[in-house]
């Protein structure tokens, strides 16, 4: 098949002959010290073409060492020690590698894998299980590329090799994660540069919108000073209703709803949106459609026989027609910006085996786009390894749920697994719930605070009137907080389009799991629902509803050794720890490193899409650190020809004085405004002594203030080219504020409490201090258990938790002051009722630093109790199943 040539990558399918080592039946290719390629093929024909998967084989040779006899080979790299035994293929006594830790993979082995993505939650409500990812606890991955398609005059084909032909690729980078996503995406092809406008908020409804009523809720939007940056359409912007199929596929704008479909794309430009057009193609093109005439003549049918044009990726007449007459005149004429594919159908094509319909359209939507200079750039389904050069994710209809909300955070960051990084997921939930305003109003607050902190933060809901997602319909707090984390979201751009780019060139996604980071660190695996927000931050959405108690929302937390900040109050707290979390409605759980720099810009209520005249830096004490802020068109593929900026900001902290530096930007400078102002935020420290800027090296007279603990520096007007720098100092001793705010946290937890009031007066006048816990026995007639926990795990930092949706439900106990009157109690049962000897029978022991306790077993029953001295005991329970 012959594809325009802006459709075919340029692959480098055969690598270097040095890299190879061959034996009977056998080809090794060291593709770098801990990534090999294993091919056995009776017929030693081999293979290399580009797959479907693997497209530049064509890497620097590594040294490695080579050893033969008449039956064995020996393939030694810096990392890997591969041993074979020739013979007839591969099998688990004849193939194996060791690692430089001494780790074994024999062929056909099986890891803890760390997973990876999913094509979908259709039908799901809450967890489902993910796809293997290249990262394991055993510090290998063995991937099999052998079923997938090779590409032949830019098209894919199947493979003419004989039955018991292998080709495995072989992951052995241990804990270098990053080295092991790199080196994927070097093979593989990296990730698509976003354009920058895909950062900011996406307002997108199934709804049966007339272009005048989706004016309205756009204008709706930008009169209340709520962002946007893309307005999604979905399918009722074609014909639905006709006498052919269901009318989910469609390619004919319906005029009824859209007469005047290029204006009203104009008029969204014209504001500052991009939009895009939702695509079932499954149904092929029928006579109703307004492309049918051509399109048959171009795929060689009489018009006037009126016969069906069914969707054929393997066919590359109906492929070349399906973007020149379809695709291409709509994005053309009417200015569509990308396209929503929303692949539902069969996973094979009938008449080639091996090739998925949705990878196909991902792989040629994304890759057309650049015949306009465009960058690829869709929202499609994953449809596999590879499939992160195919942005952005769509992972399908939610629920609306909590457990569906639980999800998102795990799936997201275990995607990193395989570098695809861009999940834009059903802020809210599509389908279903209770339908109680209420109930839903909190839910879907707490998930558009986790979009907002998430890759794309796409809002969505399907066609009912029951669920109406503008933030206005909600009044009171729900309103405010979802006003304020659209405002936050496009206050980040600067720091995402940043990590987008940081993506691109060193594989590293935006979202990561704690474990990334921290490899040897058994809690970062335990960590589930948290992570990596980007280099300088963590994230702990709060994914649980409020108790009724309380009135707060509850979560665990673990921070990496260090020292950490509440991105917002610049509280700090010491990391290497868990601890629980209590919070209202408007709690944002945001965790600075100590350091962190964290470009974004000032507060906007439309806009922030481009790159701002005004930067504002949000950055924290107790350690060096450095920050590139990268910048470009936003939109082109200028960037590839070097046309884009990167500013050096760093932080040098001495204790009691801190030297902060905006250097002046490098590279074109063409997107850049002439001048710039800047405002420091530094938070998390005390009551400055001097603060001085210099500006081109030459002192300037600055007005600061100081609130709590944050101060704000303003440099406004600075020619680009010059330099500011902004030094702070103390005669406290220290600029980080440590003061300790448990009183402040127990206070807050009292005024949340539902409780009698002259209860709550008494408590107050508690002093927090007392090692012993007997005292706040005397309230156990007027405070609930989930009141007591919150006390006495915000007094004591000991607490216990339930984590799941990764396939295994696990109890995280911790105590980092290890306090000896908590005690945890782990109790298994049989079916007998009986402690069973096997899961731990019965364990009574002071609640260690942290543990992890992996509940289990078909036929278990099992509690894990913890008391707090004679005052509390929190119980949590797995039942055993039913026989």
């Amino acid at each position: 098949m012959k594809l325009r040539e802006y459709q075919i990558p340029a692959f480098e399918g055969t690598a270097a002959a040095e890299a190879m080592v061959r034996g009977p039946n056998v080809r090794v290719t060291v593709l770098t010290p801990r990534l090999l390629r294993l091919e056995y093929d009776p017929t030693e024909s081999f293979e290399d073409r580009p797959s479907q998967v693997v497209w530049f084989r064509n890497q620097p040779v590594p040294a490695f060492d080579v050893e033969q006899t008449a039956g064995t080979m020996v393939v030694e790299t810096d990392y890997l020690r591969l041993e074979y035994e020739y013979g007839d293929g591969f099998a688990p006594e004849t193939l194996s590698i060791e690692l430089d830790d001494g780790t074994v993979w024999s062929y056909g082995d099986d890891n803890t894998n760390l997973g990876g993505p999913l094509r979908t939650v259709d039908g799901v409500d809450g967890p489902a299980p993910l796809e293997d990812g290249l990262l394991s606890r055993e510090g290998w991955a063995a991937v099999s590329d052998t079923d997938s398609l090779v590409f032949e005059d830019g098209w894919v084909q199947p493979r003419d090799a004989p039955e018991t032909y292998e080709d495995l690729y072989f992951f052995g980078h241990g804990t270098d994660y990053r080295a092991c996503l790199q080196e994927y995406t070097d093979i593989t092809g990296a990730v698509p540069m976003l354009p920058r406008w895909a950062l900011g908020n996406w307002w997108s409804r199934y709804w049966e919108y007339s272009q005048d009523e989706l004016r309205g809720v756009v204008e709706s939007f930008r009169e209340r000073g709520l962002p946007l940056s893309v307005c999604m359409i979905d399918m009722d912007w074609h014909i639905v209703d006709n006498e052919y199929h269901d009318g989910w596929t469609g390619w004919t704008w319906n005029e009824e709803f859209f007469p005047d479909p290029g204006g009203f794309v104009d008029w969204l430009h014209d504001n500052g949106l991009r939009t895009s057009l939702n695509l079932h193609p499954a149904d092929g093109v029928h006579p109703h459609e307004a492309q049918y005439e051509e399109f048959a003549e171009f795929v060689g049918l009489d018009p006037e026989g009126e016969e069906p044009i069914e969707f054929d990726a393997t066919d590359s007449q109906f492929l070349r027609g399906y973007f020149q007459e379809l695709i291409n005149p709509i994005e053309d004429e009417e200015g569509i910006d990308f396209w929503w594919i929303d692949w539902q159908q069969w996973k094979e094509s009938p008449t080639m085996a091996g090739l998925d319909p949705m990878w196909a359209l991902n792989h040629l939507h994304a890759l057309d786009r650049k015949r306009l200079g465009k960058r690829p750039f869709i929202l499609s389904r994953w449809s596999g390894l590879g499939g992160h050069r195919y942005q952005v994710g769509f992972s399908g209809d939610a629920y609306i749920s909590w457990e569906s909300l639980r999800f998102q955070p795990h799936l997201t960051a275990r995607s990193a697994n395989v570098d695809y990084g861009w999940w834009s997921h059903d802020i809210g939930g599509h389908m279903g719930g209770t339908g109680d305003p209420r109930a839903f109003g909190e839910l879907y607050a707490r998930w558009t605070q986790f979009g907002v902190l998430s890759p794309i933060n796409r809002i969505h809901t399907t066609q009912t009137p029951s669920v109406d997602k503008r933030p206005w319909t909600f009044g009171g707090e729900v309103s405010g907080v979802l006003a304020e984390m659209l405002r936050f979201r496009h206050q980040l751009i600067p720091y995402l389009y940043t990590m987008a780019w940081r993506d691109h060139t060193e594989s590293i996604p935006l979202v990561r799991p704690m474990y990334f980071e921290n490899p040897h660190e058994e809690p970062a695996y335990a960590a589930i629902h948290q992570y990596y927000f980007g280099s300088e931050l963590v994230v702990a959405p709060h994914l649980d509803e409020r108790d009724d108690d309380t009135n707060l929302s509850r979560r665990s937390v673990w921070l990496p050794d260090g020292e950490w900040f509440d991105f917002h109050a610049g509280e700090s707290s010491p990391g290497g720890r868990w601890h629980a979390r209590y919070g209202d409605l408007t709690d944002l759980p945001i965790y600075a490193k100590a350091g962190a720099i964290v470009p974004m810009q000032p507060e906007v209520g439309w806009g922030g899409v481009e790159n701002p005249e005004t930067v504002q830096i949000v950055a924290f004490p107790g350690a060096d650190n450095s920050f590139e802020l990268y910048e470009d068109d936003g939109t082109s593929l200028a960037y590839q020809k070097g046309a884009y900026a990167v500013t050096d900001i760093s932080q040098q902290f001495w204790g009691d004085y801190l030297e902060f530096e905006i250097g002046s930007p490098r590279g074109n400078l063409a997107q850049l405004p002439d001048e710039r102002s800047y405002e420091l935020h530094l938070r998390g420290i005390v009551e400055p002594g001097h603060v001085t800027v210099e500006r081109g090296g030459e002192a300037v007279d600055i007005q600061y203030r100081h609130d709590e603990t944050t101060l704000v520096v303003e440099v406004s007007d600075v020619d680009i080219a010059e330099s500011v720098t902004i030094t702070v100092d103390t005669d406290s001793g220290s600029l980080v504020s440590r003061r300790d705010r448990t009183d402040e946290h127990v206070d807050d937890l009292v005024d949340s409490f539902e409780m009698p009031v002259p209860a709550k007066d008494r408590l107050r006048g508690e002093s927090w201090e007392q090692d012993d816990l007997d005292w706040l026995g005397k309230y156990r007639e007027v405070m609930t258990t989930s009141q007591q926990r919150a006390l006495l795990e915000t007094l004591t930092g000991v607490g216990m938790d339930l984590l799941d949706h990764d396939g295994t439900e696990r109890v995280v106990l911790w105590n980092p002051g290890e306090r000896d009157d908590a005690r945890f109690q782990h109790t298994s049962w049989d079916f007998g009722g009986l402690p069973h000897e096997q899961h731990g029978a019965i364990r009574d022991e002071q609640v260690p630093e942290f543990e992890e306790i992996e509940l289990g077993g078909d036929e278990v029953a099992e509690t894990v109790q913890l008391q707090y001295g004679d005052v509390l005991t929190v119980s949590t329970e797995r039942p055993a199943p039913e026989k």
